[in-house]
This record gives structure tokens, sequence and C-alpha cells, in this order.
């Protein structure tokens, strides 16, 4: 019973959790071998004592068990294992608690982490629209042009959907559609005859929702960057929402001499669709002479 004990004990409390668990094979194989000479040899000084003390050095005087060597080694060693086992089977779904909580606690800081990183985003590109469409009222208002009061009640607009609205992790699509709108139309007053746009909208459902200020900045982006050929700015804009998918296109006319089109709002647009529609969205560009082509395919679904 003490050798029993003793190696258990040894096994369950010190090779197991400091080596096995560890994955410190050698280790752990070098010092279980180590453990069973000595359990062994404490084994065949428990059966000597068995025969000079108890049987007086008569074999025919022993217990029948403690004559068979073999079955007095199976039965400790047997407990030894399954001792372990259980010790073992303790520590893997302790390890197992532990590394759940620990991945729970990875997964909020990568949450808090993308939130965070949205709302930098949001705060790049809210002062880049709202620059570029006071720059367009102040133009109007220097000309007195009767247009201003009309661009300040969609600009009321717009602001209320930039500082309220995109503070949503969704909204429906047609909000973003009526917006687009009204930022297409102030730049028409600024534009006047030198702008031509092209909008063709084609809505399957109205629940299909999107991430807000998700459009507006490849909009901005074209009557930003895009160039006046042959006395206008030629703008094309396609977009069609199914149920779970949504098509957006926009070309622009472009120059030989502008060879690039990026700017800071279609720079974070790309990291937004990365955060918010990971293997969910295409978006392909296409950087022409004489045209800019963005084309963006959004898969909704689980986005709501």
């Amino acid at each position: 019973m003490p050798t029993t004990i003793a190696t258990t004990y040894v096994s369950a409390y010190k090779l197991i959790p400091d080596y096995l668990i560890t994955k410190k094979y050698w280790q752990f194989g070098l010092y279980s071998l180590y453990t069973f000479i000595i359990s062994l040899y404490l084994l065949m000084v428990s059966i000597f004592f068995s025969l000079i003390y108890i049987s007086n050095f008569e074999y025919s005087a022993m217990n029948p068990a403690t004559k068979n060597i073999i079955f007095i080694a199976t039965a400790v060693y047997l407990v030894v294992v399954v001792v372990s086992a259980f010790k073992l089977l303790k520590l893997n779904l302790k390890q197992a608690s532990t590394t759940k909580i620990l991945e729970t606690k990875i997964l909020n800081t990568q949450l808090k982490l993308k939130e965070q990183e949205l709302n930098y985003l949001k705060t790049q590109i809210h002062p880049h629209f709202l620059f570029n469409t006071l720059n367009t009222m102040y133009g109007l208002a220097l000309k007195k042009a009767e247009q201003t009061p009309d661009m300040i009640l969609k600009l009321s607009n717009l602001l209320d959907y930039l500082l309220y609205q995109t503070e949503k992790p969704m909204v429906p699509i047609h909000e973003e559609i009526e917006h687009i709108k009204d930022y297409i139309a102030l730049e028409k007053m600024r534009f006047n005859d030198t702008l031509r746009v092209e909008i063709d909208v084609n809505l399957e459902s109205n629940t299909t929702t999107i991430a807000p200020m998700l459009l507006l900045p490849f909009i901005e982006n074209s009557f930003k960057h895009g160039s006046i050929k042959h006395g206008k700015l030629h703008i094309e804009i396609q977009l069609t929402a199914g149920l779970d998918t949504v098509h957006f296109r926009i070309k622009n006319s472009n120059s030989k001499n502008q060879t690039a089109q990026h700017g800071i709002g279609l720079d974070n647009i790309k990291k937004r669709l990365e955060l918010l529609y990971p293997n969910k969205h295409e978006l392909s560009i296409f950087n022409n002479e004489a045209t800019f082509e963005v084309d963006l395919n959004l898969k909704t679904v689980g986005n709501d």
C-alpha cells in the first residue's frame, strides 16, 4: 500500500503536470522509468519483508496473493495508471476551459479593435466629406445663387445622416440612395452645365441593408478626381439591390494626365469593406485613359 500510494502520487502530481502537460516528453519518459524501477524495487522489498517477518521464511505460509509477483505488480500499476488517467483528464479539462476563456478574451479584444478602427475610419471620412461639401456651398454663397437655401436644406439632411445614422451598424439601402441623390444634387448646383450624371437604381427588395456611408465616398471620389472632357464631367452610376446582394458600379470621365484616383475616401472605403464585409465583397477598380470605373459586389446576408 505505501508503495502504491507513493508511486501514484509521484505520477499524478509530479510527472504528469510538470513534464507530460508541458510537453517535456524525454524528461517525462526518463523520470517515469526511474519511478518504475524504484517502485518495482520497493515491491520486491515488500514481498521479502512479508516472507521474513510474516511467514517466518516459510514460503507455504505466505499469502497466496503475495506469492504471485506479477499479480502484485499488475495491481499496483493498474491503480497508478487509473489515477494518473483521471488526473490527466482533469488537467486537460482545466486547460481546455482556460483556453476557451483566453480565446473569448482575444475575440473580445479583436472586436473592440475592429470597432475602434471603424470609428477611426469614420472620423477620417466625415471631415473629408464635410470639407468638400462646405466648399461647394461657399462657392454658391459668393455668387448669391438662388439655389443656396435649397443647398443648405440638402446639406442639413446629409449632416443628419452623417452624424446620427452612421452610428448604426446597418441602414436600409434606400436611405443611402436618398442621400446619394442629395449629394449629387449639391454637386449639380456647383458644376451647373459642366456636369452630366446618369443614375440607374433598381431595388428588388426594400429590406436590404448596407453599412452607412459605404457608397457615398465612391460618388464623392468621382466628383473630386473626375476630369471634364468636351466641356462636361460625365458620371454613370448603376445600383442594383437584391434580397442578399448589392451591385454598385460608377464610372467617370478621366484624362491621360490623371494617372491615379484614390484620395482619403477611397482608401478608407477599402479598409471598411475588409472589416465589415470580409470574404463577402468583390471590389474592382479600372483606371483607364478615358474613364475611371469602380465595380463593387456585396453579399449582405449575415450583415443585418
